[in-house]
C-alpha cells in the first residue's frame, strides 16, 4: 500500500442495500485515504445523510462533511426507494440531517477542486446537477461509478468481455470452456433491469457517461464479490462500526436469503453468501488510481484486495481489523485472497 494520501469523495445512497455502509467503512479504515466528503442521493428529508453521519460518528470521524443531495420529491427517479426496517438495522433511532440539495453540489465541487477522486455508488443525479451548475468541472476529475451492464459481443476487445467463465444474460464468455479447463463460475444471470444505479435516473447517468468519461465498475464484475457469514465474527471484533455492519448483515441475510435464492443453484457463489459487495469493489478500484488522469473512461475488470500496513489516526487496534474484514468481502471470487 502506498504511503501517499489519496483524497476520495463518496456519493452514496446509503440506507438501502448494506454494501453502501460497507464501502464507507472500508474507506474510513483504509490507510492513506482522506475522505473529503460524503453526499447522499435519492434522499428523503436527510434520512440517508443522517445514516452517513451516524456511521462516521461510530468510526470516530464526525468531522467528515456530509450533505444530503437530490431528493426523491424532486422527481428525478424512476422508483421510490424502499428502506429496510430501521429498528432491525440500526441500534437506535437515527436523526435525519436535512439541508438544501445544492449544498451537496457545493461539497462535491469543493472535493473536486481539492483533487479528490469521486466515487459514485448510487444514482448519478448529484453528479449531473454538479455538471449543470459547473460545466466542465467533472471533465477534469477522476470519476468512478458503480454501475453499467456489459454484455460482450463476439469480436469485442478482450477488455470488454466478462471474466473467464462469467455468465451474463448473453451466456458464458466466449472461449470459457475447454476439455482441460475447470468448469466456469456459474453466477446469477444478469440484465439491465438489475443495474439499479444507472437505471434509477437514466437521464443523469447518460449525461455523466457522455460528458465526463467516468470509469465504470459494471455489475457483471461486481457480482463476483461476496460478503459471507463467516466474515461476521471478524466484523464484530472490529469496533463500533464493525458491530453495526455485522448487525445489518445478519438482518439482511434473514430478509434477502441470498443463500436460498442464489448459492444453492449457482456453483460460482459460496455457501453463506449474504450479499454482493458492489460498492466496496468500486472503492477498491479507485484506490488503484493514485494520479489524476489515470484509468479514466474505462471499464474496470478485476480488483484484488491487498493488505496494507500502518494506520494514520483513529484506533490503530481496530481500524486494520475493520478494513481487512470489509476488503475480504470485496475481493474477486476467482483468484482472490482469503488470507487478508
Amino acid at each position: 500500500m502506498s504511503a501517499r494520501t489519496i483524497k476520495v469523495h463518496l456519493d452514496t445512497d446509503i440506507g438501502g442495500d448494506i454494501d453502501d455502509l460497507c464501502a464507507l467503512a472500508m474507506l474510513l479504515a483504509w490507510p492513506g485515504v482522506d475522505l473529503t466528503g460524503v453526499t447522499t442521493v435519492a434522499d428523503e428529508g436527510g434520512r440517508r445523510a443522517g445514516y452517513a453521519r451516524y456511521a462516521l460518528r461510530l468510526a470516530g470521524r464526525p468531522g467528515v462533511p456530509v450533505a444530503a443531495g437530490a431528493g426523491v420529491a424532486q422527481g428525478y427517479f424512476r422508483w421510490v426507494p424502499e428502506y429496510p426496517p430501521e429498528g432491525e438495522y440500526w441500534p437506535e433511532p437515527v436523526p435525519p440531517w436535512p439541508n438544501p440539495s445544492d449544498e451537496a453540489v457545493e461539497l462535491l465541487a469543493d472535493s473536486i477542486r481539492a483533487g479528490a477522486l469521486i466515487v459514485g455508488i448510487g444514482p448519478c443525479t448529484n453528479l449531473a446537477l454538479l455538471d449543470r451548475k459547473y460545466p466542465g468541472l467533472l471533465q477534469d476529475a477522476n470519476v468512478y461509478l458503480m454501475g453499467g451492464f456489459i454484455s460482450a459481443a463476439r469480436g469485442s476487445p478482450s477488455s470488454m468481455r466478462p471474466a473467464e467463465g462469467l455468465r451474463t444474460a448473453a451466456g458464458p464468455a466466449e472461449g470459457s470452456r475447454s476439455s482441460d479447463a475447470p468448469a466456469p463460475l456459474e453466477l446469477p444471470v444478469l440484465s439491465t433491469e438489475l443495474d439499479y444505479n444507472l437505471q434509477m435516473d437514466a437521464a443523469s447517468a447518460r449525461r455523466i457517461i457522455e460528458r465526463c468519461r467516468p470509469t465504470l465498475i459494471p455489475i457483471s464484475v461486481s457480482v463476483q464479490t461476496a460478503l459471507r457469514a463467516s466474515y461476521l465474527p471478524g466484523l464484530r471484533r472490529a469496533g463500533p462500526l464493525g458491530e453495526l455492519l455485522a448487525r445489518q448483515a445478519a438482518a439482511f441475510a434473514v430478509h434477502e436469503r441470498y443463500t436460498e435464492r442464489y448459492a444453492r443453484t449457482r456453483s460460482g457463489l459460496p455457501a453463506g453468501i449474504i450479499n454482493f459487495q458492489h460498492d466496496p469493489l468500486a472503492c477498491a478500484v479507485d484506490r488503484t488510481a493514485a494520479a489524476p488522469g489515470g484509468n479514466r473512461g474505462r471499464l474496470a475488470g478485476r480488483a484484488r484486495g491487498r493488505s496494507g500496513r500502518g494506520d494514520p489516526g483513529g484506533d490503530s487496534r481496530r481500524r486494520p481489523a475493520l478494513r481487512r474484514a470489509v476488503v475480504q468481502s470485496a475481493i474477486s471470487l476467482r483468484g482472490g485472497r482469503d488470507d487478508l
